[in-house]
């Protein structure tokens, strides 16, 4: 069975091109969110293998979103995807729930490598 994949990102191509490098590796792309809200609200409805999650978004940010998700599902395998690369937001995403941390712009190979090492952990 194919590995589940939610995509959260505000801008559309950067979800389209995240869902590419993904379906080109035979990942499912089961659902896709452009806010925060939207996010954990499609989680919940989903519970997919894995979550990728832009950090700055309208209405709730990638970090507040990762929180609510690990608070319910605490195994969570979430990876933020964000072209603010600091210090400080990595650890903090980390912090929240995430295992794993890719700034744009990105090599597919960059993502491919974090998804499956998210994947392998238990």
């Amino acid at each position: 069975m194919a590995t589940s994949v939610l995509i959260v990102d505000d801008a559309i191509f950067m979800r389209r091109m995240i869902a590419d490098i993904l379906k080109k590796e035979g990942f499912e792309i089961v659902g896709e969110a452009g806010t925060g809200a939207q996010a954990v609200e499609k989680y919940r409805d989903l519970q997919p293998d894995l979550v990728t999650m832009d950090i700055i978004m309208p209405d709730m940010s990638g970090i507040d979103a990762v929180k609510e998700i690990a608070k319910e599902f605490p195994n969570a395998k979430i990876l933020m995807v964000s072209a603010m690369g600091q210090q400080s937001l990595v650890v903090e995403a980390i912090q929240a729930g995430a295992k794993d941390f890719v700034v744009k712009p990105f090599q597919p190979s960059r993502v491919l490598e974090s998804v499956k090492r998210i994947l392998s952990m238990n």
